[in-house]
């Protein structure tokens, strides 16, 4: 490695006398900080996000449970924590409520609970009548709550006196109303009444400490943390932290952040450094000659290498610091996108801080000195003599380093190819993730070879294209690096703008497929806030209704994998309100071994991929943490294959009681006449089980729009690459087309040419593409949904076109204008 020195005059007469040598590399290099500082950002928000405390914000200290479920995976030093978000509220003995109380300078500790209850078919917020002490709701009209009794808010049907049924989650009762306040859809039941009707009685959310006159928030902290302890996974909050207690969104929003800034960035930021890096290497390398002739009048290769460090100081800077400003744009937009698909609380706020934005920036200087030291080293070792002469000439596709490299990286693929094969489940979606990868890696390193058989190969048929096709056939095969930097971008933006959208349609019909053979209700009646606590038993009782059955729906985590590597996995998970019996009367599961017949408390069925991942099978027991985090060990009674279009897990609804915050039903499926279906509108929405799939779609659109950004993030920013790096080498060819003209070749027959390579260009890029989507789709696809990977012919069409149309706008613009 080189050390840059202050910059010469040679390297700022090059810049200054020729700009377009280096436009293309100041487009690739600020692209490059744009990925990487938008990134960057995302990642930084992840890390700080927080969402200032709005129903504890009277309340200096807060203690709630963990709501992470832990794991060690791994043993001795390479053992490590996997973590995943519970899908529920995790909560705390009420037990603890007096031992935060009896901590020293603590005033008072109110055990907080907070419960939907239904009155008619409208869904409110209930808590206990002790948390007005630190929210200061006050009393309109009316006395505080007794036994039995109810405080409502305004939009509330009710006056004081009157007696209101209440759906609560332990059952529909009938409550007093004892007064009013101002706070709309809201009930408080008296503290006792609360813990008895909010489905996991004995049991609290958090409990909110008010601090004695003269206790910092700090110091009370410190001492309700010693009188808690660590028992329960009990966890003390001050400041911000509270927010994120009461909005358990923050905490799936983190993880989020994380995830796109995290492991989307770092492969972003991998295609980025290698595509910049390569546009430096080709704007050096075109220069050649310049070098060349620098050598043969005395120049040492410590001055060519202080020469192309300097022009990289002079470029990659500036190309940096603007690029952040794109950066930032593309954070913001990003971010708010996902704000106004609920992905992110509308609290949290970016974080656009001097530490990505400096990384960025630095990222791009040293991809551009790096890139300029290992494009020199060919020009700065040749003896003077042999310069001018070994300038004339392309190097060999081989290299000492590249080469064996990239024959690894090649290996290394197929080998995992052959892995994700035999593999399922998500071991399957794992290993097919390092595919895509590894090809492309060798693609970035085997350029020039790959190039050089392209040319062989696709050069064929353009000799029957006359002249011009012979050219370029020619053209193309003695220039194979010229050729492998415009091919690899091209590459890049096929290979993963195809990977991303097309597991998404893959995904999207192995669900729509399971989702339509699976669900044989004639009927399903829903609500978004959840049904009636006895709507299952009324729809049963409707006339003309032959089966009903209620689901539950929700989550749990499930730990997957095996030996040292294994994680946490988020599954849906449906409690069945009903006979086993009744449920294959209205979902038809699929059922691989054992039987639903089985399913009673304590017992649980699985799709096929989970219990892969899980590594059980029909008799063993599944390890696996509830809504709320409560570990489990449920019996495997079944194994069915229609999970992804349906619930991954299915179980009795009672062994999620007490687990769930929301215990109402989702769904009623039905089997029923078609007369049935106007009297069991009184119960939620009807549909058939189309009009159902379409309402579950919609839950996976958060995960559709992501894919596809990140599959136009990163297959723009390649187009973008594949375009600048096309004008480069054809801006570059000025004297080569020159000399065509002057030996006779007509402007047709030049511009024919051009096209010809550009087609050759574009379609080994989309050959080799294609090649690498569907090594790295097939086995992913075969592991998560068990189908082929599908891809619409429209939707690859429009990308192999769009794909034809940059290269040969690309070409032939700046051609044209070379020929002028």
């Amino acid at each position: 490695m080189f050390t840059p020195h202050l910059p010469n005059g040679l390297a700022r007469a090059a810049v200054r006398f020729r700009p377009s040598s280096f436009a293309g590399t100041f487009v690739a290099l600020l692209m490059a900080a744009a990925i990487v500082s938008a990134c960057g950002i995302l990642l930084q928000t992840g890390i700080t996000a927080a969402v200032p405390a709005d129903r504890y914000a009277r309340a200096p200290v807060l203690v709630a449970a963990d709501q992470q479920a832990r794991m060690t995976s791994g043993s001795g030093e390479e053992a490590y924590e996997a973590t995943a978000v519970l899908p529920d509220t995790a909560r705390l003995p009420a037990s603890l409520v007096k031992k935060a109380a009896a901590a020293p300078g603590a005033a008072a500790a109110i055990g907080d609970l907070t419960f939907p209850v239904h009155q008619d078919r409208t869904p409110l917020t209930a808590h206990g009548w002790g948390s007005t002490a630190f929210t200061g709701t006050e009393l309109v009209t009316g006395d505080a709550p007794g036994s039995g009794e109810v405080v409502i808010g305004t939009g509330i049907a009710g006056r004081i006196g009157d007696t209101v049924t209440l759906d609560t989650p332990a059952g529909a009762r009938e409550f007093r109303v004892s007064g009013t306040t101002g706070t709309a859809a809201t009930l408080w039941f008296a503290d006792r009444q609360a813990d008895a009707v909010s489905g996991h009685p004995g049991k609290v959310d958090a409990i909110a400490v008010l601090a004695a006159p003269g206790t910092t928030p700090d110091t009370l902290a410190d001492e309700v943390g010693r009188a808690v302890g660590g028992a329960h996974s009990a966890k003390v909050h001050t400041g911000d932290d509270r927010g994120g207690v009461e909005d358990p969104g923050l905490a799936g929003a983190e993880e989020l952040l994380v995830g796109l800034g995290g492991s989307f960035g770092g492969v972003a930021t991998m295609v980025a450094v290698f595509t910049a890096a390569g546009t430096v290497a080709l704007s050096v390398s075109q220069r050649s000659r310049e070098f060349a002739l620098l050598r043969a009048i005395g120049a040492t290769p410590r001055q060519l290498r202080r020469t192309i460090a300097t022009e990289s100081l002079l470029v990659a800077p500036l190309a940096g610091a603007l690029g952040t400003l794109p950066g930032i744009a593309l954070a913001n937009w990003w971010f708010g996108r996902l704000k106004d698909k609920g992905a992110i609380p509308e609290a949290v706020r970016l974080d656009i801080g001097p530490l990505p934005l400096g990384i960025a920036v630095a990222t791009t200087v040293l991809t551009a000195l790096l890139a300029g030291y290992l494009a020199a080293r060919r020009p700065a070792k040749v003896k003077p003599g042999l310069a001018l002469a070994r300038s004339a000439v392309e190097g060999a596709p081989f290299g000492w380093i590249r080469t064996p490299l990239g024959i690894l990286s090649l290996v290394g693929g197929g080998v995992l190819a052959g892995v994700a094969a035999s593999e399922t489940g998500d071991d399957a979606a794992n290993a097919a993730l390092g595919v895509v990868m590894l090809f492309m890696l060798a693609v970035a390193l085997l350029g020039p070879l790959i190039a050089r058989v392209c040319a062989g190969v696709l050069g064929l048929p353009l000799r029957a294209a006359g002249a011009s096709g012979e050219l370029a056939a020619a053209n193309s095969r003695a220039n194979a690096r010229r050729l492998a930097s415009a091919i690899t971008p091209i590459v890049l933006a096929m290979a993963f703008s195809s990977t991303l959208v097309f597991m998404h349609t893959s995904e999207n019909r192995a669900v729509e497929h399971q989702r339509r053979d699976g669900i044989t209700a004639d009927h399903i009646v829903s609500a978004p806030a959840g049904l009636a606590s006895d709507a299952t038993g009324r729809a049963a009782a409707t006339p003309g209704v032959s089966t009903a059955v209620g689901l539950l729906r929700t989550a749990v985590v499930v730990p997957s994998g095996s030996g040292g590597d294994r994680w946490l996995a988020t599954a849906s998970a449906q409690g069945v309100i009903g006979s086993p019996a009744d449920l294959a009367e209205v979902q038809d599961l699929d059922v691989r071994t054992g039987t639903l017949g089985a399913l009673r408390p304590g017992t649980v069925a699985i799709d096929t991929t989970l219990a892969n991942s899980a590594k059980v099978t029909t008799g063993d027991r599944l390890a696996l943490r509830l809504p709320d985090g409560t570990k489990a060990s449920p019996k495997v009674v079944a194994v069915y294959g229609r999970g992804l279009g349906i619930s991954l897990v299915t179980l009795p609804a009672a062994d999620l009681g007490g687990h769930v915050t929301s215990p109402y039903a989702s769904d009623v499926l039905v089997r029923a006449t078609p007369e049935a279906a106007g009297a069991l509108t009184a119960l939620g929405t009807v549909t058939d089980h189309s009009g159902y799939a379409a309402a579950q779609d919609q839950q996976r659109e958060l995960n559709a729009w992501a894919n596809t950004t990140m599959a136009a993030v990163l297959g723009g920013f390649a187009a973008v690459a594949a375009v600048n790096t096309l004008v480069m080498t054809v801006l570059a060819r000025r004297r080569e087309l020159t000399v065509l003209r002057l030996v006779g070749s007509t402007r047709r027959q030049v511009m024919d040419m051009i096209r010809w390579e550009a087609l050759l260009v574009t379609g080994a890029g989309i050959v080799l593409g294609t090649g690498i989507a569907l090594a790295t789709l097939v086995p992913m696809m075969k592991g998560l949904t068990g189908e082929a990977p599908y891809i619409p012919p429209m939707l690859y069409g429009s990308f192999a076109a769009a794909t034809v149309l940059l290269g040969l706008g690309a070409s032939t613009i700046p051609a044209r204008a070379a020929l002028r």
